[in-house]
């Protein structure tokens, strides 16, 4: 006697962070390949196989899933920091960390340079609404600073320095290549591939740990 398959319900219930992810990383997709104009609620609905009125449910309109997106894709660059544990690292190696992460993170993540790509070419208009952009990013402000903090305290790094200024140079020195690898490939030739990509965080991390070492004209001096 064959044995008896108990059919799957299709309208089993859903989990709602499980269908919640599932609409956001399909937002993710879709706006950073096609913008926010060439997005369609229709088609993030089948990539994240749901139907278009329940995105409707749980986000609104395009608008407000497109919102919702940006919003996480922040949340998930600062969430994969956190695994770092900077804390535990000594001041330089914790710098090293932080920049082949960021490498990483916008190699194996294009949509995120896409996303981000997008809203500045907007403006910037929808990232201004957001209630707790400046709150996300403050974790990570905070551990960069109490890096820096430990550098000058042991006599590793120069002081002044900005927290914010740091992880602009560490984000620039990431993003470019990442975000022109096609023009660069076409243009200088550059051999960009995920070989290069960790040479260049190397290089990346050792020239901007030059530059938070203390020369030896440098009158700063190291915080008792």
């Amino acid at each position: 006697m064959a044995k008896q398959v108990t059919p799957i319900r299709k309208d089993r219930k859903r989990n709602p962070e499980v269908t919640r992810a599932a609409i956001l990383n399909a937002a993710l997709e879709e706006f950073s390949e096609v913008g926010h104009s060439g997005a369609r609620v229709d088609r993030i609905a089948a990539r994240a196989g749901v139907s278009k009125p329940m995105i409707y449910d749980y986000f609104g309109d395009k608008d407000a899933v497109y919102s919702a997106a940006l919003r996480e894709a922040y949340v998930q660059i600062r969430q994969g920091e956190m695994t770092l544990e900077l804390d535990t690292l000594e001041p330089e190696e914790a710098v090293r960390a932080l920049v082949h992460f960021t490498m990483n993170h916008f190699w194996n993540n294009p949509w995120f340079i896409r996303m981000l790509n997008t809203e500045n070419l907007m403006g910037g208009e929808t990232v201004r609404t957001l209630d707790d952009a400046t709150e996300i990013q403050s974790v990570l402000l905070r551990r960069v600073e109490e890096i820096l903090r430990r550098g000058n305290s042991s006599g590793q790094f120069r002081s002044s320095i900005d927290p914010v200024e740091l992880y602009i140079f560490i984000a620039s020195v990431c993003w470019f290549p990442i975000s022109n690898m096609h023009t660069l490939k076409v243009v200088f030739h550059a051999p960009i591939s995920e070989g290069w990509v960790k040479d260049h965080a190397d290089k990346a991390a050792d020239m901007i740990i030059a530059y938070l070492r203390p020369s030896e004209t440098d009158a700063d001096q190291p915080h008792a």
